[in-house]
């Protein structure tokens, strides 16, 4: 459901924010950066799961998975590495700058966790369905908002920082969130 709403609403959303700041990005960039970083990774998701399914069964898809892993695990440091490694020289420079983006992203982002926690708690939703909920909605999608920011922007933009900074701040955070749903599960036999 998040994915399919950000296919639907990113370009508007974008669009509605770029206005209020009097920015001018066109409509049709916007479109083409919503089919690039959101439909078409989506989409190949969906048809690699389906021929998986199609042609393997759940093993097939299990196995696939596993072997993916690490593969993502890399694919993320790297970019991180990559990210950080270009904009380093303003992040050194300017602390303050970044602990004013950072500082709101990490208050925002526990806050939703735990609204959401606490929202799956009172209505009893079981650990397997409330853990990755609760992550998701947390999610900002910083992958997405550096894609595009640099697209629109540049490299060296503010807005590229922005995002950086925000991939900075959900790197750490996200993991600590997985932690306290794992000490949270409930071990049913």
């Amino acid at each position: 459901m998040n994915d399919l709403i950000m296919v639907f609403a990113f370009a508007p959303i974008a669009a509605l924010l770029l206005g209020v700041t009097e920015l001018t990005v066109p409509w049709e960039t916007l479109w083409l950066s919503t089919l690039l970083y959101v439909v078409l990774p989506l989409l190949a998701g969906v048809a690699s799961r389906h021929w998986l399914l199609r042609h393997g069964g759940p093993a097939a898809l299990t196995h696939w998975l596993a072997r993916l892993k690490p593969v993502g695990v890399l694919g993320l440091i790297a970019t991180v590495v990559i990210l950080f490694g270009l904009q380093a020289p303003t992040i050194v420079a300017q602390p303050g700058v970044i602990a004013l983006i950072a500082v709101p992203l990490v208050l925002q982002s526990y806050g939703i966790f735990f609204i959401a926690w606490w929202g799956a708690q009172r209505l009893r939703l079981p650990h397997d369905t409330a853990a990755p909920a609760c992550l998701i909605g947390t999610s900002n999608f910083f992958e997405l908002a550096v894609a595009v920011a640099i697209s629109l922007f540049g490299l060296h933009s503010g807005a590229a920082l922005a995002t950086v900074v925000g991939v900075l701040v959900e790197v750490p955070v996200m993991p600590s969130l997985v932690a306290f749903l794992n000490a949270r599960r409930r071990v049913t036999a």
